[in-house]
């Protein structure tokens, strides 16, 4: 059991966590036809734009009510009907994601109630769906704005329907890059089950070229397949923080779920596939069986480097829990801990203490590390303390193909492991080369 500490501190002097709009707007571009728009200020959706274009390196469709200091007064049901009303001409969306900020937020805007008078002013618009997430920037992460909008997602666009026994529901959470969702799905599907993932990612965000531009999102769930989650057999949680969403289906539609809290890591992964082995009734194929053999090999091989290694970790809660596990079924020691916003997972952690906070509390608790992992912003300190540094989450604005990048699966444990094995093995190096050059120095 893990003591969550919270810093008294006045303010946040170097940010870790990304905010909850940034986080909704995220899962609504995994939807086919969607366009995320924030009901705020212009600079709000400009921030998260840049976040997004710059992890990804792909055109990211955002819109935003440009909320102004008059409107804001005045209250914002205008721009909200007239942005609506401009994307439908321009954009032409099939589903429309509201994101909140904490400008309307703290004036505290009804948001629901505009929808209905706009509906009701505008029966045109009956055939658009609008998923509304509440998701002020001042409280919660990333993480936090994900899982709202997912839920928002199955709560209000869904429909009743048969069962059909080969469709399952997945609902992937924002630890889940693109090249996860791609994994999860080709797992899946060699089972002979037919998943519908919400969000999918890994159809939207994978990083390819399209025979035309489009305004909108033209790849991922599309609406016709979230109609149907209602005739889903099962629903698979992939992330502790989309319980909450399993949970709605679960009401909704009688539909069972299984959450699994990470699929980085041997044992996690066989527990994923026996789950898919009995939903199916199929054997595991001999592909993953190979795949599983390959990863206990490259575990004999990497095993050296990890033992007793001092790791620190700056994460969101659902990717901490993932790694601090893998790190630790791999002999490493878990020297620091920083996550950005409360969830229960934190106190059952395997470690003594997690912090919620900055990357200022990182840069004090992670003295004498062997390794730092957060994203690119802990580049920094990595630099200032000359531990080698491992980037995982978002942003990552360094490096390319964050999109495609995949840690869940047989075959993305094996990815992960030679990525963080060949950092300690080039450290290890250098070390060795400066330690005998300031030997022959001194000879």
């Amino acid at each position: 059991m893990a003591i969550v500490n919270t810093p008294n501190k006045s303010l946040t002097v170097n940010p870790l966590k990304q905010s909850q709009a940034l986080g909704a707007s995220l899962a609504f571009l995994g939807l086919k036809g969607a366009m995320p728009l924030f009901h705020g200020s212009q600079g709000c959706t400009a921030f998260a734009k840049v976040v997004l274009v710059r992890h990804f390196r792909e055109a990211i469709p955002l819109a935003t009510t440009a909320m102004t200091e008059v409107t804001t007064i005045l209250g914002g049901e205008e721009n909200v009907e007239q942005a609506i009303l401009t994307l439908v001409e321009k954009a032409k969306p099939e589903i429309i994601g509201l994101c909140t900020t904490g400008l309307t937020e703290t004036r505290g805007d009804d948001i629901e109630g505009f929808l209905k008078e706009i509906r009701k002013r505008h029966p045109e618009l009956d055939y658009l769906a609008i998923a509304f997430a509440p998701t002020p920037d001042f409280k919660g992460a990333l993480q936090d704005g994900f899982a709202a909008a997912v839920e928002s997602i199955v709560r209000e666009i869904p429909k009743t329907g048969g069962i059909k026994p080969e469709q399952i529901t997945i609902l992937a959470g924002s630890a889940f890059t693109p090249g996860d969702v791609q994994e999860v799905k080709e797992i899946v599907t060699a089972f002979g089950l037919e998943p519908i993932f919400v969000p999918d990612l890994g159809a939207s965000l994978d990083g390819h070229l399209e025979d035309e531009y489009s305004a909108v999102t033209v790849s991922g769930t599309t609406l016709k397949q979230l109609r149907s989650l209602g005739s889903s057999a099962f629903t698979l949680a992939l992330g502790e923080s989309m319980r909450g969403a399993a949970k709605i289906l679960q009401e909704r539609f009688g539909t069972d779920y299984e959450v699994f809290k990470d699929l980085t890591g041997l044992e996690p992964v066989d527990e994923f596939l026996q789950a898919l082995a009995v939903l199916s009734g199929n054997p595991v194929p001999e592909k993953y069986r190979r795949q599983r053999r390959q990863l206990q090999d490259a575990m004999l091989d990497t095993h050296f480097y990890f033992g007793a290694k001092r790791i620190s970790l700056a994460l969101e809660p659902d990717l901490l829990w993932s790694m601090v596990h893998f790190l630790q079924s791999m002999g490493a020691q878990i020297h620091a801990v920083v996550t950005t916003t409360r969830s229960h997972l934190l106190e059952h952690l395997p470690i003594k203490s997690v912090t919620i906070g900055d990357l200022e509390d990182l840069e004090g608790l992670a003295v004498g590390s062997d390794l730092l992992i957060g994203n690119s912003n802990v580049n920094a300190i990595a630099k200032r303390l000359k531990i080698p540094f491992y980037r995982l989450g978002i942003p990552i604005y360094d490096r390319l193909g964050n999109g495609l990048f995949t840690k869940v699966g047989y075959r993305g444990t094996m990815e992960v492991l030679f990525g963080m094995g060949n950092l300690f093995l080039e450290h290890e190096e250098t070390l060795m080369i400066n330690h005998w050059s300031s030997v022959i120095n001194r000879e």
